[in-house]
């Protein structure tokens, strides 16, 4: 028996754009997969959604589903027109968490692909800021079945709800000579410390790790993360001034003045009649425009290390904002390194916990609360570092400047540049 396909007048107007379409997509599972199941509930899936642009309301609604022994890691979607579209009626979204670095075997694809085709719709979302693979589409019963079948070969749900969120990290020195720390090493070992925290949600709101292998920040750490961990070098750029006078021989040497030399926004670069490439590291602020264009000519120092930052977010209560530096510098090296990365975000999910208010991410706790407190919570030792606005800071006076950088060179000498160099 043929299955009669829905209408669909107004999603058929999204596929006539320049850009693919994601009805596409749904419209090749309904006509072509061999699988009715799949068949009929995309169907209904497209029916429905007609059905929506056309009363201009939306038809899903939450509810509770999980599976045995986690309180997340499932978005419920119950339809409440389910009598008009029944096999869509239960089309519950996993999240499941990816390996570090989204790296995968086409094989392991493959079998991720074969169990939801088998448990679920076929439609899966590959990644978005959530960091998790989407598997969308799944009824109550089938939800335990494809959990339990992906569990076998190594794969867990992700977070969801007020929890410690999946974490993501960028691919990392394998495949980007940018990278400033071992990136994979970071997000594995704070993902297997807040296991629990994934998935039994009971913080205020949710907590985000991102890890990023240098200041480019490919994972949008800086502004999506309540705990980033951004990757950077504390001594001087690598120049490579052979490869520099080759990038000169190539593009011309106003070319490198427009693009690299005159972008730079400290003004650190300068090229000599030489034509020498001439960092004035001080000045430096790792914004990696010139590493970016001149890449076999400059690279990160060979001190490097992590700088962490805390309470960046997206719009939510009090608006955008960019995490704030806690930790400028903090190497990474050995055993004792990571276990002081890890204990930092615990008593930092501890005092979030305790001191958010509900639906409050962290940052909007730092802003209600003041800095100040916050970084006397965990122990952090005041850094000139982390003032961007002197004048706007309200943890260090400026009318006693000197004095209170002379306090902090103490106790980092090899920072003072008016120091003796041996």
């Amino acid at each position: 028996m043929l299955m009669k396909s829905h209408p669909t007048p107004m999603l058929d107007q999204l596929e006539s754009g320049e850009w693919p379409s994601f009805v596409t997509g749904i419209k090749r599972l309904r006509d072509t997969h061999p699988d009715r199941r799949i068949r009929e509930t995309t169907n209904d899936l497209l029916g429905q959604l007609e059905y929506s642009y056309e009363t201009r309301k939306g038809y899903w609604k939450g509810g509770t589903v999980s599976v045995f022994g986690y309180g997340g890691g499932i978005i419920p979607r119950f339809s409440s027109v389910g009598d008009l579209f029944p096999q869509s009626k239960e089309f519950h979204t996993l999240r499941v968490q990816p390996p570090a670095g989204n790296y995968y075997t086409t094989d392991i694809l493959r079998q991720l692909a074969n169990s939801w085709e088998k448990w679920g719709s076929g439609l899966v979302t590959f990644h978005g800021q959530t960091g998790n693979i989407m598997f969308i589409g799944a009824n109550t019963k089938n939800t335990q079945h494809f959990f339990n079948e992906i569990n076998e070969y190594g794969f867990d749900l992700g977070g969801a709800g007020p929890c410690v969120r999946t974490a993501q990290s960028c691919v990392g020195s394998g495949r980007c000579e940018q990278s400033c720390t071992n990136e994979h090493e970071i997000h594995r070992r704070l993902v297997n410390n807040f296991l629990d925290e994934m998935h039994r949600p009971a913080l205020p709101y949710k907590f985000k790790f991102k890890v990023s292998g240098c200041p480019n920040d490919c994972m949008n750490a800086i502004e999506r993360a309540d705990f980033a961990v951004i990757g950077t070098w504390r001594d001087d750029m690598q120049v490579d001034q052979t490869e520099v006078k080759q990038y000169l021989s190539d593009k011309g040497r106003q070319y490198i003045i427009d693009h690299v030399i005159s972008r730079c926004p400290t003004h650190a670069l300068s090229l000599t009649d030489e034509n020498r490439l001439e960092v004035e590291n001080a000045d430096c602020v790792r914004c990696m425009h010139c590493l970016n264009v001149m890449p076999k000519a400059l690279s990160p120092g060979k001190d490097r290390g992590v700088s962490l930052l805390i309470g960046g977010k997206r719009t939510l209560k009090i608006g955008d904002r960019f995490g704030t530096m806690m930790i400028p510098f903090m190497k990474l090296e050995n055993e004792s390194d990571y276990e002081k990365l890890v204990a930092l975000a615990e008593e930092t999910i501890d005092f979030f916990a305790e001191n958010a208010l509900e639906h409050e991410r962290i940052g909007e706790m730092i802003e209600r609360i003041g800095l100040v407190n916050f970084i006397e919570a965990l122990s952090i030792d005041v850094d000139p570092n982390m003032i961007v606005h002197p004048r706007e800071n309200s943890y260090v006076r400026t009318d006693q400047w000197e004095e209170e950088a002379q306090k902090w060179f103490e106790h980092h000498p090899n920072d003072d540049p008016s120091a003796d160099v041996a």
